[in-house]
C-alpha cells in the first residue's frame, strides 16, 4: 500500500466494538478515515477524538446499511467528494442468540440483511473502483462460529459461514487486480456483542473473551501480509483445529455447552 497519509480506509459499524478499535489503530498509522454507523453521535465524539490525538482527516457518515439503498447513496456521495476507498473494513453486523423458532422471523431476516445482504452490496461497489485503480484491501469480519452449526446461534453461524466462504473466494478472484480480500474470524470478544444478542456470558466464556485490540491487530496484520483469513487469539485457534478434528456432533455438543450453559 502506498503512503498512510494518502489512504483512507472505510469502516462500517464503527461506532463501538471492533469497528471503534479498528478506526483507532487506522487513525494511530495516520490514515484518512470514513466512519461508518447508524449512531451519528457516537460516531461524531469518536471522530473528535481521532482528531486530537493523531490529526488525522476523520469523514462521518450516520448510514443504516441494512437499507440496500443506503449503501449505493453512500458509495455516490463518496465519489462525488472525491474520496476513494483504498481500505474496506466490513465490520457492520448483529448477532442473534435463542431457540431459532423462538425468535421472530422478521428478526432473523433483518440480521441477514446486514450480515450477508449489506457485506455483500459493499463489497461489491467499493470492489469495483478498487479494480479500476487495481489496488485495495477488504477485510470481511466473519467468526470462528463460520466453522460450524451451533445450537441458538443457527442463523448468526451460518450467515458467517457465508462471510468466510465468499471472503475465501475473492481472494483469489480479486488478486488478478492487486486487491487483497482477508476474512477475520475472531472468538468471543469483549464488543457488546453479547448483551446486544441477550446471552447470558457464562464462567466457561469469560475465561476465553479476547479484549478488542489484538483481535483488531491480528485483523489488519494479516490483511497487510495478503492473508486468505486469520484466526484471532491462541485458544480459538486452538478451537478451529478442535472443531476441525473431531467428528460434528462432539463439537457441536462442546460448543454448545459453552455458549448455552445455565
Amino acid at each position: 500500500m502506498t503512503n498512510p497519509n494518502h489512504t483512507t480506509v472505510l469502516i462500517t459499524g464503527a461506532s463501538s466494538g471492533f469497528g471503534e478499535e479498528f478506526a483507532r489503530q487506522y487513525a494511530q498509522r495516520g490514515h484518512r478515515l470514513v466512519l461508518v454507523a447508524r449512531r451519528k453521535d457516537r460516531l461524531e465524539s469518536l471522530a473528535e477524538t481521532l482528531r486530537q490525538q493523531y490529526n488525522v482527516n476523520v469523514l462521518v457518515e450516520p448510514v443504516d446499511l441494512s437499507d440496500l439503498a443506503a449503501v449505493t447513496d453512500l458509495h455516490a456521495r463518496l465519489t462525488k467528494r472525491g474520496v476513494e476507498v483504498d481500505v474496506l473494513i466490513n465490520n457492520a453486523g448483529h448477532g442473534l442468540h435463542g431457540p431459532f423458532l423462538d425468535n421472530p422471523l422478521d428478526a432473523a431476516l433483518s440480521m441477514i440483511q446486514l450480515d450477508i445482504a449489506s457485506l455483500t452490496a459493499m463489497t461489491h461497489v467499493f470492489g469495483q473502483d478498487m479494480r479500476k485503480r487495481k489496488r485495495g484491501q477488504i477485510l470481511q469480519i466473519a467468526s470462528i462460529l463460520a466453522y460450524q452449526g451451533v445450537e441458538q446461534f443457527a442463523v448468526y453461524s451460518a450467515a458467517k459461514a457465508y462471510v468466510l466462504r465468499f471472503g475465501d473466494a475473492l481472494h483469489r478472484e480479486f488478486k488478478r487486480d492487486n486487491v487483497t480480500v482477508t476474512t477475520l474470524c475472531p472468538g468471543l470478544s469483549d464488543t457488546g456483542f453479547i448483551s446486544a444478542a441477550e446471552q447470558r456470558v457464562t464462567p466457561q466464556m469469560q475465561m476465553v473473551m479476547m479484549q478488542t485490540p489484538p483481535v483488531v491487530r491480528a485483523g489488519i496484520r494479516a490483511l497487510d501480509a495478503g492473508r486468505i483469513s486469520v484466526v484471532a487469539g491462541l485458544s480459538n485457534k486452538l478451537t478451529t483445529f478442535f472443531m476441525w478434528a473431531t467428528p460434528r456432533r462432539i463439537h457441536q455438543a462442546v460448543m454448545s455447552r459453552i455458549l448455552n450453559a445455565g
